[in-house]
């Protein structure tokens, strides 16, 4: 098999500037009020009322292998290097922290308080650099232990013990070409996973023993002991937590749909779980659930009906969490040519949509593209896809003709973060002649957005444009539209899916070549600002802010009077975030008022003339809109 490396960049955090990473950098508003996140009006909502925008990685598929005993690093100094890298690299500001069943209770009504401990450790790393964390109980294909010494594929998930009292028959896949084939064409695999849901109960070493039940009371028993292990300000950062990773049936019952296995089945073991949630303490924490893993396909044949559909309003104690990758170009025959401008409007649209229904937020908690592989030079332009369509609802093509259907802004966390990429020793099922070292070491897969060089130093395995994303962290009102061209490459080619129009003469001569973004909001009349993530390529000197509240390039340092900003446009250093930057909006005005912001490092000379004008252009536009 050819494969095809996705051209990247050297942008890289060494180990030693790691060390010295972390700096206080905190003002007025990065408190305990900014730091705890609510679900309010289908929105994350922080202290303040600001509308958040989380973006960020899964950490990580090293949780799946065994040889680092199921932790995403293999120590805390590589947690807290990683933590480091990703703020200032990416301006991340959130992990989905996976953890999985298997190593928490390997022995029937064991819990291994060790491996806990451990996790909390690694954990603290990155809460403690003021990152978010939502937990993840992880499982693919069930469990590891299905699988025979030679097989071709592996699993994560279950502990060994629930396999071996399952009696369940010799795996196979038959003819399979990918992994993911396992789950509807393995029997073992099927059978395990319709254990699960229908709660069997086993004869253990430790007697009678209901499977999904002491699932359940595994979960609340370690999200009990992980609340009592952080301090106030590192749980105030912890999100919720995802019950369980890309459920499925296993295999349906007679006469059931997914649509009706999700209502009557998926949905009342997540009520359950949210009862354990609140029991360990954990009451203010949404759960993060999860729709049967075909739901949203973007095969036909592979598409199953439900998202979380049929089940009615479940407010904002629940988020629904959605996967996403595109099945079509990973299949290698079913899409042909690149992703293009507005390629995952439908998609994600549909995850907007579904959460609305539900009256709730939308985390898109899986996406991304294999960085190897004979289809990997598809990956640039998947991701870029992937990314505007988080920001906006409608394409590039569209966005300033129609610029009030832009929709919310969606978070997500991207698959994934992987130090140890290309590095592995994993003994595949626990086979000394078959140690995977190449890309992730699980079923072939290289997603992994970094790998860490001989010198110990983290590098983007992407172009830095793409990954290193500008974003709303905090808008002070409601968001009514965002958009970011973020100009990231394809080869030697410039992706440019969004260029100012013609229309907007001075605007379009601002921005030049160089990135942009705009933001429409409306304001709620509070003190605290509005927070944008400034990438690296976004330096003080070279950006240039135009906004009804101001038009400034270079903007200066934020300052305040009290709570009362000194400038309405600031940068300032994220608290304990190395040398990642955010801008800061400040708006002294009445509740409702309209505002917008162009941000862009396109010219490092500009008049106030220019300036002035490009102020003109951009009213006119606004006005011009239905919002």
């Amino acid at each position: 098999m050819l494969l095809v490396t996705v051209g990247m960049t050297g942008a890289s955090l060494s180990a030693a500037s790691t060390a010295g990473a972390a700096s206080s950098g905190a003002l007025w508003f990065d408190d305990a009020a900014d730091s705890v996140l609510t679900v309010q009006n289908g929105e994350y909502v922080d202290g303040y009322g600001r509308e958040v925008t989380l973006r960020g990685f899964n950490v990580s598929g090293e949780s799946k292998l065994a040889e680092n005993e199921g932790l995403p690093f293999a120590s805390v100094a590589d947690a807290q290097k990683s933590a480091a890298a990703m703020r200032n690299l990416t301006g991340a500001d959130t992990v989905r922290f996976l953890i999985t069943w298997a190593d928490i209770e390997p022995e029937p009504g064991q819990i291994d308080y060790t491996y806990l401990h451990n996790v909390i450790a690694q954990m603290q790393a990155f809460l403690d650099d003021g990152i978010y964390v939502y937990v993840d109980f992880h499982q693919d294909l069930d469990s590891r232990h299905i699988f025979n010494e030679n097989s071709w594929y592996t699993g994560d998930g279950a502990p060994s013990w629930v396999i071996a009292d399952g009696g369940y028959p010799a795996e196979s896949c038959g003819i399979c070409v990918n992994w993911g084939q396992n789950i509807t064409q393995n029997a073992a695999v099927e059978d395990a996973m319709y254990d699960f849901w229908h709660n069997r109960t086993l004869t253990t070493s430790a007697g009678q023993i209901s499977v999904q039940s002491e699932y359940l009371a595994t979960a609340e028993t370690s999200l009990a002991y992980i609340k009592a292990q952080l301090s106030t300000a590192e749980f105030d950062h912890i999100l919720g937590v995802d019950p369980y990773n890309e459920p499925y049936a296993g295999k349906y019952d007679s006469g059931q749909t997914s649509a009706t296995w999700e209502s009557g089945v998926l949905w009342p073991f997540y009520q359950k779980f949210r009862t354990e949630m609140d029991d360990a303490g954990w009451q203010a924490k949404p759960a993060f659930i999860e729709p049967n893993l075909f739901w949203n396909s973007d095969i036909s044949f592979e598409q199953q009906t439900g998202g979380l559909a049929n089940i009615g309003a479940i407010g904002d104690r629940y988020v629904f969490s959605s996967h996403f990758y595109d099945d079509a170009a990973i299949s290698g025959i079913l899409m042909l040519g690149n992703a293009s401008d507005g390629q995952y409007d439908s998609e994600f649209n549909t995850i907007r949509g579904n959460a609305t229904e539900l009256g709730t937020t939308a985390m898109v908690s899986e996406f991304g593209s294999a960085v190897t592989g004979s289809d990997s030079s598809k990956s640039p332009s998947i991701l870029k896809a992937m990314y505007q369509t988080l920001d906006s609802s409608v394409s590039g093509a569209d966005w300033w003709s129609d610029t009030a259907a832009s929709g919310p802004v969606l978070s997500g966390t991207e698959w994934q973060w992987d130090i140890y990429n290309g590095q592995h020793h994993e003994l595949m099922n626990g086979n000394p002649d078959d140690v995977e070292t190449s890309g992730d070491a699980f079923n072939g897969e290289d997603f992994s957005v970094v790998d860490m060089n001989s010198s110990g130093d983290v590098e983007l395995r992407f172009d830095s444009q793409l990954l290193d994303q500008l974003y709303p962290e905090a808008v002070a009102g409601t968001t009514l539209a965002f958009t970011y061209e973020d100009r990231s490459t394809d080869g030697s080619t410039v992706m440019t899916w969004n260029p100012v129009p013609s229309s907007l003469p001075v605007v379009s001569a601002l921005v030049g070549s160089g990135q942009y973004s705009v933001l429409v909001w409306k304001s709620d009349g509070g003190a605290a600002p509005t927070q944008l993530n400034l990438p690296l390529s976004f330096t003080s000197a070279n950006t240039t802010v135009v906004s009804d509240l101001g038009a400034v390039t270079d903007p200066p340092a934020y300052t305040a009077s009290g709570d009362v900003a000194n400038s309405p446009i600031a940068v300032a250093a994220l608290p304990d975030g190395g040398g990642a930057q955010r801008l800061l909006i400040s708006d002294s005005g009445p509740a409702g008022t309209l505002h917008y912001a162009l941000i862009t490092n396109g010219s490092t000379s500009t008049t106030a003339a220019q300036l002035a004008s490009a102020q003109q252009e951009l009213a006119s536009w606004v006005a011009s809109q239905k919002f």
